[in-house]
């Protein structure tokens, strides 16, 4: 996805995701992100000494989302306010790894599954974080046409329903605006 960093490694991928393979995917993932000359900093600053509290949560998070559990009890939103020196590339960075991790362990059908609450959630902190005249930086704009499908014009509305059928995993369209509008 980006060669500025190492890719994920190689494991079998899951057709389906489960609370194990959950589990694998976030650790996995945070040893990636700790590892990250970008964003290691700004999450040891954070989480140091927390990291055995935090890695719970995020599976508790991720398959509340993925599978439905609702076991997960927060605020996102609150969450992610009070962190300090976070931009816009922190969060491209956040999700080419995230995602390169997910496609690195799940099949297509079940990496969207991860992916679709990824991106909303992605731009859902920015918009609230850089306010809603935000643009998308021009790398995250590129990653999100990638992963999200280009729409056909609908018709009656039919044809639109079997596109996104047929493999457009996006129930709406990606929001925020890219740099040339």
């Amino acid at each position: 996805m980006n060669p500025s960093f190492p890719a994920a490694p190689v494991v079998e991928r899951a057709a389906e995701p489960t609370e194990a393979n959950i589990r694998e995917l976030v650790y996995g993932f945070y040893d990636r992100v700790r590892a990250d000359a970008l964003l290691g900093p700004v999450f040891e600053a954070t989480l140091a000494g927390r990291w055995d509290d935090h890695l719970p949560k995020m599976c508790t998070f991720w398959g509340s989302l993925v599978l439905g559990a609702k076991q997960y009890r927060g605020n996102v939103q609150q969450a992610h306010q009070p962190l300090e020196g976070v931009e816009p590339q922190h969060f491209s960075r956040w999700l080419y790894l995230f995602l390169d991790t997910v496609e690195s362990r799940y099949q297509p059908g079940a990496a969207v599954r991860f992916m679709e609450p990824a991106l909303r959630i992605a731009q859902s902190l920015q918009l609230s974080r850089f306010g809603w005249d935000y643009k998308i930086p021009a790398e995250q704009q590129a990653l999100l046409e990638r992963v999200a499908p280009k729409r056909r014009p609908p018709d009656d509305g039919a044809a639109d329903r079997a596109a996104r059928s047929a493999g457009e995993p996006f129930p709406a369209r990606i929001i925020g605006r890219a740099r040339d509008e």
